[in-house]
């Protein structure tokens, strides 16, 4: 139930939905008895048992079964007096139409009542699921499939409109149909009734067996649809590399079996499923075939307070319309265990913990005025170490280089600067603040960065140069591309500023992808940029395209670049070397060429222009 309370805190107000649908249901319930009820005049005219004929002068006023049923009598003894059986036949069939019409408009509205809250649970629930990953730190990503995401953000929230609607049901209003039936029930005979309520609760415990069992598959069906679709996710972004390989018959293999492994587990829960509402009717059918039997030996032994032939047909019909709603009941109760199942996946995603957190006291940088400093850094990914005791300071307006072999902690590095990460030890300061004490949007606003993974969106080109920016003119988007070398080729496209680029900007070579990426960085205009091996995977002419747009990107700029050839950052005020995530050398291009060391051997391995 807390899962459940939990889950409704996103729903809208839920006070006048319930008040507005319990109200809306008890007018069903009403119209619906009724329906029925009025079935046995219909009998007693057809088989003229006289029933009718017996009330001869309207009763007294009073709040109860008897005065209806008996003021309907006595209307129907007028009519047949004054029309014949026929007329009072007719009166009764149109007083059952119009009672069957309103108890279905009524039973609509109260299902649109559901449908609205639904809508808007839903609504909410993925806002906050989009917003809670847009808060959680780039680490939860390296660690969470992007299947597991995608299963959770949609497929068990849509799941989970089945608790939504599936929890008013079962609280309110197959409850309210079986009691109201139960009473009428009740009324036309107590003994009879009785032994019906000692056979129905045989039926409630087998199909509450089966409910019990839901909620575990819809965990492992949910578990193996991520897994799923992180496969796929994986497959078509790599599909090139599966082509090349000839691996198409070993990704078909892996997927096949993680699509059967999920179609048993989804089979499974169906089937239980499934059978909860034939399981309902099959009982409910042996109860009504129970009861026939014992009714029937009433009547023929001429029990005291006994019904007659007319009013145990009503009786019967009665009884079999709680097996209506006692199947929904089952139908709701599944659904319920499997949307909560899916609720509880949705949570554990809510209740993971923000790592990067802004502390309340935290302090806004308006500006750069000075320097980035790293004292004693350490840094590792679980228990891994990654950085070791890294001290590092860089003045404003200086280009600082970080070289070394793939894996000795560059990247890591320059994502401590804009804490996308926070360090194990030590401190990252900006004019002399831990980036830790720092609002977090004041410090991305001072920092930019390029990297070799050019992060595009399937949108048209002038909003991924502006994305998130506001304040901007065309004109200075088009200022930033020209200087990112970037408006040629936009403009040779077939809408210009206007053009899709597609999805991850497909649509374009990699080194339009970097242009674009430098004039979003141009545009932005921050003090400090980080460029992460922006050229490493550039042909010859787009690296030179690319080269002299970030040496009019870094003019003026604090700069840190991640190089991977040499020969572009041979102008940098400093280069650093990092070895096995120590700082091995550094200095200038000549005083490292000059130490004959790590850097000097990095030199020799590539051929300078």
């Amino acid at each position: 139930m807390k899962t459940l309370f939990r889950l409704f805190t996103y729903a809208p107000p839920l006070t006048p939905i319930t008040i507005r649908y319990l109200v809306l249901v008890l007018f069903g319930v009403l119209f619906s008895i009724i329906n029925f009820s009025l079935l046995l005049p219909v009998l007693d005219l057809l088989f003229n048992t006289g029933n009718a004929d017996a009330v001869t002068a309207l009763p007294a006023f009073s709040f109860s079964i008897d005065y209806a049923k008996n003021a309907f009598y006595y209307y129907c003894h007028r009519l047949q007096v004054l029309h014949g059986p026929m007329g009072a036949l007719q009166f009764t069939c149109i007083v059952i139409l119009v009672s069957v019409t309103l108890a279905n408009i009524f039973k609509y509205a109260a299902q649109r009542t559901i449908t609205r809250m639904q809508s808007l649970l839903i609504r909410n629930l993925r806002q906050a699921m989009f917003e809670k990953l847009m808060t959680l730190h780039v680490g939860f990503f390296r660690t969470t499939k992007k299947g597991h995401l995608l299963s959770v953000s949609s497929n068990d929230i849509n799941e989970i409109q089945s608790v939504a609607g599936s929890a008013l049901q079962v609280l309110f209003r197959e409850p309210l149909f079986i009691i109201a039936y139960a009473a009428v029930l009740f009324y036309q005979s107590p003994q009879l009734t009785l032994f019906t309520l000692m056979v129905l609760p045989v039926a409630g415990l087998l199909i509450a067996g089966i409910t019990n069992l839901l909620r575990r598959n819809a965990k492992q069906s949910q578990v193996l649809l991520s897994n799923l679709l992180g496969l796929m996710e994986e497959a078509v972004s790599g599909i090139r590399i599966i082509k090349i390989f000839t691996a198409e018959r070993f990704i078909n293999r892996k997927f096949d079996e993680f699509n059967n492994a999920q179609r048993l587990v989804f089979k499974k829960m169906w089937n239980r499923i499934d059978i909860a509402s034939p399981l309902s009717e099959v009982l409910g059918i042996a109860a009504v075939a129970f009861i026939v039997l014992y009714g029937g030996h009433l009547i023929f032994s001429n029990a005291e307070n006994a019904l007659t032939g007319s009013e145990f047909i009503v009786y019967i019909v009665i009884f079999s319309q709680i097996l209506t709603p006692a199947k929904s009941l089952a139908q709701a109760t599944a659904n319920f265990q499997r949307g909560l199942a899916s609720a509880e996946r949705v949570f554990t995603i809510f209740d993971t913990d923000t790592a990067i957190k802004e502390r309340p006291d935290a302090v806004t940088i308006t500006a750069f005025e000075r320097s980035i400093d790293l004292h004693h850094v350490s840094f590792a990914y679980n228990t891994d170490l990654v950085l070791k005791d890294i001290n590092l300071h860089i003045e404003k307006g200086k280009t600082v280089a970080l070289v070394g072999q793939s894996g000795s902690g560059k990247t890591t590095l320059v994502n401590l600067i804009p804490r996308l990460y926070d360090v194990t030890a030590g401190a990252v300061t900006v004019d002399g603040v831990d980036v830790r004490d720092c609002r977090l949007h004041s410090l991305y606003n001072q920092i930019s960065m390029v990297a070799q993974e050019q992060i595009l969106f399937n949108d048209t080109v002038y909003n991924n140069i502006v994305f998130g920016m506001t304040g901007v003119t065309e004109a200075d988007v088009v200022n930033a591309a020209k200087i990112a070398n970037a408006h040629e080729f936009i403009i040779d496209m077939e809408n210009g500023y206007q053009t899709n680029i597609g999805d991850q900007g497909n649509r374009l070579s990699g080194g339009q992808r970097q242009r674009l990426s430098i004039a979003r960085a141009i545009l932005k205009n921050p003090p400090i940029l980080i460029l992460d091996e922006a050229t490493s995977a550039l042909d010859t002419e787009s690296e030179r395209l690319v080269q002299d747009a970030l040496a009019r990107l870094m003019q003026n700029r604090t700069s840190i670049v991640i190089a991977h050839r040499l020969s572009t950052i041979q102008h940098a005020d400093m280069i650093v070397v990092l070895q096995k995530g120590t700082v091995a050398e550094q200095g200038t291009h000549a005083e490292l060429i000059a130490r004959q060391g790590i850097y000097k051997r990095l030199c020799d391995m590539q051929t300078f222009d």
